[in-house]
């Protein structure tokens, strides 16, 4: 059974760097052709897509949030990271992990795994 599990602190100061860590366990990150994306979920609003990191290693952002976004893997740790810079209010969200063999959806069913989601907020 895979499981997600995402770390990080739970407030960030505006114009600093988020930075969330996806620990996946019970499968590997390398699995082919599975994508590990991070999905935020700003306050009264959807599901967010933000980018992903492949099996191979390869990354792909959404393109509104690419110039802030950088997603990086540990494959030692079996672990993906999401570091999000200059940060605003607007940030504000429930960032969740997830994993499937599809990325850039935003909806629950497209995705095979979730993490449970961590609350950030965004303020001085």
């Amino acid at each position: 059974q895979v499981q997600l599990q995402e770390s990080g602190p739970g407030l960030v100061k505006p114009s600093q760097t988020l930075s969330l860590t996806c620990t996946v366990s019970g499968g590997s990150i390398t699995t082919n052709y599975y994508y590990w994306s991070w999905i935020r979920q700003p306050p009264g609003k959807g599901l967010e897509w933000m980018g992903a990191v492949a099996y191979s290693g390869s990354t792909t952002y959404r393109p509104s949030l690419k110039r802030r976004t950088s997603i990086s893997r540990d494959t030692s740790k079996n672990q993906f990271t999401l570091q999000l810079s200059s940060v605003t209010p607007e940030d504000t969200a429930v960032y969740y992990c997830a994993g499937g063999r599809r990325y850039s959806g935003n909806s629950r069913d497209e995705y095979d795994y979730w993490g449970q989601g961590t609350q950030v907020t965004v303020s001085s």
